[in-house]
């Protein structure tokens, strides 16, 4: 089985910083782009920043400038740094892989999401 876990969310003054992490596990052959995106109450989910495998990085206009996606393919698990937050950027933020499984000649494409860790931006 594979599952991505997301964590570090949690309360946090306008202005402030977060970072969360998404850690990958499982029977895990090759992760290619890892996605961030989040849902505030009432609202539908959105993209919030995308990694290739090699590191290439795109983020929504809302967060651009405030936000670093990073990852470590190491260990199979990805960041979401967010600085200078702000009320609306409060939301459920899930992480979202397309994940190959298995060992060779048996490899099959999962689309993964994770769980989501809630992140609330209030004074």
């Amino acid at each position: 089985q594979v599952q991505l876990v997301e964590s570090g969310g949690g309360l946090v003054q306008p202005g402030g910083s977060l970072r969360l992490s998404c850690a990958a596990s499982g029977s895990i052959f090759s992760i290619n782009a890892i996605n961030w995106y989040r849902q505030a109450p009432g609202k539908e989910r959105e993209l919030v920043a995308t990694i290739t495998r090699d590191g290439h990085t795109n983020y929504a206009d809302s967060v651009k400038g405030r936000f670093a996606i990073s990852r470590d393919n190491a260990k199979n698990t990805v960041y979401l740094q967010m600085n200078s937050l702000k009320p609306e950027d409060t939301a459920v933020y899930y992480c979202r892989a397309p994940i190959l499984t298995g060992t060779p000649p048996s490899i099959r494409s999962l689309e993964v999401w994770g769980q989501g860790t809630l992140v609330t931006v209030s004074s």
